[in-house]
């Protein structure tokens, strides 16, 4: 069967260094469906040192995939979805779940892990691309 316009079912790496933590992050976007815009999203950070550690974030379910970077303080990252969010404590190499109202208002947004016009993954930095909201539901 030829299919065109079908998902790739090969995962997707998105990835961003971030000196002022010394991190990397990536996010590993794979399709579960052949036609819809449904895919799983796996978060993965490496630290300084060889630390490593990865999560599932909430999946794209129907185009809301975005994940928005922030810095948060010395260490600390906010990787920000539609509907999940997660702190990342780089000095300590953990991912945790977090509710929207705990996390802190004053930080600085890095970038976000979207699509791009080709429909592929990537990163933009803040330089590329401004925050871009997310929609009310």
């Amino acid at each position: 069967m030829l299919c065109g316009a079908c998902n790739s079912s090969a995962p997707e790496p998105a990835s961003v260094d971030i000196p002022s933590a010394q991190a990397q992050l990536t996010i590993i976007r794979a399709a579960t469906d052949l036609f819809l815009s449904r895919h799983s999203l796996t978060l993965r950070v490496e630290g300084a040192g060889g630390c490593s550690s990865s999560t599932e974030l909430f999946p794209n379910t129907g185009y809301a995939s975005r994940r928005n970077l922030y810095q948060a303080g010395a260490g600390l990252l906010y990787m920000v979805g539609q509907f999940d969010a997660r702190v990342i404590d780089v000095p300590h190499c953990t991912i945790t779940l977090a509710e929207f109202r705990t996390l802190d208002r004053y930080v600085t947004f890095l970038g976000s892990f979207d699509e791009n016009e080709q429909k592929r993954w990537t990163y933009f930095p803040a330089s590329q691309r401004p925050e871009l909201p997310f929609e009310k539901r």
